[in-house]
């Protein structure tokens, strides 16, 4: 992952501020930076979502593909995730982003393992024949700290902004099955993304913990908890990161403050992409993918 190299000065400048709920940026220990979120960006995908927090730019792509249904759930359709590390970064650049790449999708596999995460039944079009697999493409354009909750977002709003085309099932006489699928670009299905995860990054820096590191405290912290929380503050999944260790008393109060940060998340999320959603065609295009 990229990192920054400090002098201890400014590591010392860093923690002394984070006790007193004070950071450099001045934002709180519970806040995060200013997010920009957009969705429909790519015009060849079946949603797609940019999202821009602080220094860290996340592009997702969502493709909808006819697959067949995976031997142990024959009755639903699955996710499959690919991240694309080209950030700018040296520390990126061949099995650097590899690694942090798988890193990453594994992370997204064991979140969306969750069972009411997406409702993968109504990705299924012939039990044991025919699925829909929605392929996530995730391409990290620039990492400037906290890319797991960055691409959790974005990852929400391009499945929010995905559409699939409505299929039919045709049999005839000799019990041949053809698919048909629909002309109509509106005759489409929508996900339901209200229990889908976000992930909230909790780094342990002195005595105290913080949500949205930038790199610089990425820095100053040994160990990080990883948590995915739903819309109702329901934790899906834990993961620790880092080289230190977490005291149980400090799990739990990094639990409690993911769970209360992650559905303030959620709600300010839902607000932008439903806001969004009403302007319709007629909204703006921001970025250089305009």
């Amino acid at each position: 992952m990229a990192s920054v190299v400090l002098s201890e000065a400014e590591k010392l400048y860093i923690v002394h501020g984070v006790q007193e709920d004070l950071r450099v940026d001045g934002r709180g220990c519970e806040d995060y930076r200013c997010a920009e979120v957009e969705t429909d960006v790519v015009s060849n995908t079946s949603g797609s979502a940019r999202v821009k927090l602080g220094e860290t730019d996340i592009l997702v792509g969502i493709k909808a593909e006819m697959g067949t249904p995976k031997l142990e759930k024959p009755e639903e359709g699955y996710l499959e995730f690919f991240v694309d590390c080209s950030s700018n970064s040296p520390e990126l650049e061949g099995r650097g982003g590899e690694e942090l790449g798988t890193d990453i999708a594994n992370t997204l596999y064991r979140v969306f393992s969750c069972e009411n995460s997406v409702d993968l039944k109504s990705l299924c079009i012939n039990p044991k024949e025919h699925c829909w697999v929605l392929y996530v493409d995730i391409l990290l354009l620039e990492c400037g700290g906290n890319i797991f909750d960055a691409i959790s977002i974005a990852v929400k709003a391009a499945l929010f902004n995905t559409r699939i085309p409505k299929v039919r099932v045709l049999e005839d006489e000799e019990g041949t099955k053809e698919i048909e699928l629909s002309d109509d670009p509106y005759d489409c299905i929508r996900l339901n993304v209200d229990e889908v995860p976000c992930v909230v990054t909790l780094s342990k820096i002195g005595y105290r913990h913080v949500v949205d590191a930038t790199l610089q405290e990425e820095a100053c912290s040994l160990a990080s908890l990883l948590i995915s929380v739903t819309s109702k503050g329901a934790i899906t999944s834990m993961k620790k990161v880092g080289k230190g260790s977490l005291d149980p008393e400090s799990i739990f109060e990094m639990m409690e403050t993911g769970q209360r940060v992650g559905k303030s998340l959620h709600t300010a999320l839902q607000k932008i992409l439903d806001e969004e959603e009403n302007l319709g065609t007629s909204r703006p295009k921001v970025g250089f993918l305009g």
